[in-house]
């Protein structure tokens, strides 16, 4: 299940913003459009999918990763075939093939769904586990990035959306055949465990909201509702900490190679500006040490960690990055700190909430997410225009990172719902102390 649902990220990864940069250039040598028309739809098909977001969450809830994920797959891998038969004269056909791929990738196969199948299957090792699939998607970027960009420098752009169209199409079939909604489908319990001799996994009520079970390691866990989530502190604090975090993140990724290259800054080259921002990306494997580090002290402490690590990265970055060296430390330091706050917040949330309904509420984020991902670059190129100082952006950045950490250190565990006491008779789905 966790390898599918990577390979699925990794293939979704295809129609992502990194791929669009760099293979944007053989597109508008071949067609002679522009690249901010290009910018437009990368935009579109991004704030598309925090609209199907929420959607996308309830439907991931209640049909799981065998139904969406290879409606998803056959879905995109059209809509590049379409892509790969578009042609010069009109700009309107390339648009609307490219949103429909993107708005339908980022939930279906890179983000919420494969989580909540992640989610659904692993407990004890959900830190761990969530990491892994949380590199797919750069991984897979960094490896699309390679295969598209050779296939359209040998062929053409074109032909490379094609073979990734078709690739696609053809993953279809096992995935339908591996993919399941939840272990109890196969008479397992999360981490593979198997029930208790003399009883069977308990599996979600009626209304879909709550999930009890008790195997092996006496494994129990109590499933909030995304309404009941909503109405706690913990998620949007949370939400609160998605936002600014996002914000501050992208905004400084979107004007580090500027400043890379300015009089203010080191002055370096633009092959070396492009190198640090690359080895800042590369860096995202690290991930997989906070999941350890997340199943070992909880997520809550790995993201105080992790954004206070960001904080001092980017004043390092403000005050102490004057020449090649400095900046390829910083971009070690960015790199290992901010790569990961996103999953951890995907971790804190399974802790909280359950399973039940993870993907609901995870998809309830996602309108919040993809607008301040929109709004980063608008708010760090005003903010440069308005100050002129690459200094002062990066403090105001980092202070909005520092407001993140404030609400995560306000994120306490939420006290379980009414509900959870009429469930308690029941020992088969007794609420978990999170």
């Amino acid at each position: 299940m966790l390898g599918t649902a990577c390979l699925c990220s990794a293939t979704g990864a295809s129609v992502s913003q990194v791929v669009m940069g760099a293979i944007q250039v053989y597109i508008v040598d071949d067609t002679g459009w522009d690249y901010g028309t290009l910018s437009l739809a990368v935009t579109a098909g991004t704030w598309c999918s925090g609209v199907l977001s929420p959607l996308a969450g309830a439907w991931a809830d209640r049909y799981g990763p065998r139904v969406l994920t290879p409606l998803g797959l056959l879905a995109v891998g059209c809509a590049l075939l379409a892509l790969s038969a578009v042609n010069t004269a009109t700009l309107w056909p390339f648009f609307v093939a490219y949103v429909v791929a993107r708005t339908l990738s980022n939930p279906l196969l890179i983000g919420i769904v494969p989580r909540t199948a992640t989610v659904n299957f692993f407990r004890r090792r959900r830190g761990v586990t969530l990491a892994i699939n949380g590199m797919a998607r750069p991984v897979g970027g960094a490896i699309n990035i390679q295969i598209i960009s050779l296939i359209a420098a040998t062929h053409s752009w074109r032909a490379s959306y094609g073979y990734v169209g078709l690739f696609m199409l053809v993953l279809t079939v096992p995935v339908f055949l591996i993919m399941r909604r939840t272990p109890e489908e196969i008479g397992m319990l999360p981490d593979g465990d198997r029930p208790a001799p003399g009883s069977e996994p308990a599996t979600r009520s009626a209304d879909g909201r709550r999930a009890g079970r008790r195997g092996q390691a006496g494994a129990q866990e109590f499933s909030w509702t995304a309404r009941e989530a909503m109405k706690t502190r913990a998620y949007w604090c949370i939400a609160g900490t998605a936002v600014l975090a996002i914000i501050a993140s992208a905004g400084l990724g979107y004007i580090l190679v500027p400043f890379l290259v300015s009089e203010s800054g080191p002055g370096l080259t633009n092959p070396q500006a492009v190198g640090v921002g690359s080895l800042g990306a590369v860096l995202a494997l690290t991930t997989l040490i906070w999941g350890f580090m997340a199943d070992k002290f909880g997520p809550r402490p790995c993201m105080v960690a992790t954004i206070s690590g960001a904080v001092l990265s980017g004043l390092f970055l403000a005050m102490g990055v004057h020449s090649v060296w400095t900046a390829y430390l910083f971009a070690v330091l960015w790199g290992f700190f901010s790569n990961t706050v996103g999953t951890l917040e995907h971790m804190l949330l399974a802790q909280y909430f359950g399973r039940g309904s993870f993907g609901a509420i995870l998809g309830s984020l996602g309108p919040l997410q993809t607008g301040a991902l929109g709004f980063a670059p608008v708010f760090g190129s005003y903010l440069l225009e308005f100050t002129h100082s690459y200094t002062a952006v990066f403090i105001v950045l980092m202070a909005m990172y520092a407001g993140a950490g404030m609400l995560i250190l306000l994120a306490k565990a939420p006290r379980l719902p009414p509900r959870a006491m009429e469930g308690q008779a029941d020992p088969s789905v007794a609420p978990a102390t999170v």
